[in-house]
């Protein structure tokens, strides 16, 4: 199993999943152009992805969708709550989907996880491979963990998990009293502190990388959000890599074996 997170931010989200066989694409938040600019430093056609899923309407993931799906013929995958509420996917051949279902794609399944964010009925996405066995979730958007999300994500061996503020700078940023309260709310983005609780919770021998995304520009940085990170997986059963998602440059790919051996290849950042 393959991850590569093409860009992660308030700006523009995708995240590409690969088990050798098949090719998923998580949000298309980018231009085509720039999808395709950002697929070419991972070495990934466009061509080649099978699928795209979009999480929610929010124009940060779903901005390219239609555009890029009619250019490259992926089938398009969303709730009905997200097709409704969003404009840009108006124009697209949309497969909808209920939260909690499970997709196959080639090899692949693909768990829908419903989850609490202030969108029209948003998930994040924990991906099997059929053959090796390998789990990766991809979680960002997320004002608040659940405890049936917490047991979702407990068994993997790349979690891609939203750390998107640093409580501290938050208060202290330059948002409105509103925008903070927002942020800060349940159906917001995980804090530093939250992402770190949850990561720890999951945290087991098997996980492999845990990437942190949709760092906020202006009330974090990859510093707090790693360090952070790391404190809450001191003394953990943890023993794998912590990696920062970038808005503007590509991150992977982070490799998990299969099940039978577990050997673990280092992301490369490229």
């Amino acid at each position: 199993m393959k991850v590569w997170v093409l860009g992660s931010g308030s700006r523009g989200n995708a995240v590409v999943v690969d088990n050798g066989r098949t090719r998923v694409l998580v949000d298309a938040g980018f231009s085509p152009r720039e999808l395709a600019r950002r697929l070419a430093v991972a070495s990934v056609a466009p061509e080649s992805i099978e699928a795209l899923v979009v999480t929610h309407e929010h124009g940060d993931h779903v901005r390219g969708a239609s555009a890029a799906a009619a250019r490259w013929n992926w089938a398009v995958h969303a709730t009905a709550g997200t097709v409704a509420a969003s404009a840009g996917l108006a124009a697209a051949d949309v497969r909808t989907f209920e939260a909690g279902a499970t997709l196959t794609f080639g090899s692949m399944t693909a768990l829908m996880v419903p989850t609490s964010h202030d969108a029209s009925d948003p998930v994040g996405v924990v991906f099997t491979d059929a053959v090796s066995g390998a789990r990766a979730g991809i979680i960002t958007d997320l004002g608040q963990e659940t405890a049936r999300l917490r047991s979702l994500l407990c068994d993997l061996e790349i979690l891609v998990l939203e750390s998107n503020h640093d409580e501290v700078m938050l208060a202290q940023g330059p948002y409105p009293v509103s925008v903070r309260r927002r942020i800060a709310s349940t159906t917001g983005h995980l804090s530093n502190r939250a992402a770190g609780v949850l990561a720890r919770a999951c945290a087991h021998a098997g996980l492999q990388h845990l990437v942190l995304a949709h760092l906020s520009e202006k009330c974090n940085t990859p510093d707090h959000a790693l360090s952070a990170a790391s404190a809450a997986l001191a003394r953990s059963r943890f023993r794998g890599r912590v990696s920062a998602a970038a808005q503007d440059s590509v991150r992977g790919a982070f490799v998990a074996a299969g099940r039978g051996g577990r050997s673990v290849q280092l992301a490369l950042g490229l």
